[in-house]
């Protein structure tokens, strides 16, 4: 049960790895793909399933954007695990087992604590009802501004955004491999040989 479910996560966090296209189509687009500001060193054009290989713009801007919210989750997930790994609980979890051992241990939680747990599920349920684009106007594929909050995006280069999008995608790529890795060697019970806690 758990291999399997180690490689389903492998299989759903594939599509993380392809690359968006520009307004394009047929061998052009694919030459597109390969030179988008997603195919990075040490890799660059990285697509071993061949979902790209239709050229499909559409397609293209929807893996992107997977990409970008599987990246985003994983980057949680592992300050997640790694700050309940350092011993912070919120009161009244303070015995409580940090990992994904932790979820074996809800039933032992007074009911209160356990009412946590849809508590947490509703907020991310409402978040990722935001991320998403409302209105049409995002600018990029994960652009979840809709028109509310800019930070100060738009003020600056396409040189600096193109730079803060490839340290994202960076970032978020490394995250779905390190959680992988987090919960493999969890499930293998050898956490200690890699430097992080065993649960």
């Amino acid at each position: 049960m758990k291999s399997c479910l180690i490689l389903a996560s492998v299989l759903a966090s594939a599509t993380a790895f392809t690359t968006s296209t520009t307004k394009s189509s047929g061998s052009s687009s694919l030459k597109s793909m390969s030179d988008d500001f997603g195919a990075m060193a040490p890799l660059g054009y990285f697509d071993p399933l061949g979902l790209t290989k239709d050229g499909n713009e559409e397609k293209m801007t929807h893996l992107r954007e997977v990409e970008v919210r599987h990246g985003r989750c994983a980057m949680l997930a592992v300050v997640g695990w790694l700050t309940t790994a350092s011993g912070a609980r919120l009161p009244g979890m303070e015995d409580m087992n940090f990992g994904f051992k932790a979820f074996t241990d809800i039933d032992t939680l007074p009911a209160e604590i356990r009412g946590t747990l849809p508590l947490t599920l509703g907020v991310v349920w409402a978040l990722t009802f935001t991320m998403q684009d409302l209105n049409g106007d995002s600018a990029f594929p994960g652009d979840y501004r809709n028109g509310l909050i800019d930070f100060g995006w738009d003020q600056y280069d396409e040189a600096w955004k193109t730079k803060k999008r490839q340290i994202e995608l960076n970032n978020g790529r490394a995250a779905q491999m390190g959680i992988l890795g987090i919960m493999v060697h969890e499930q293998l019970g050898n956490l200690n040989d890699i430097g992080l806690p065993q649960p």
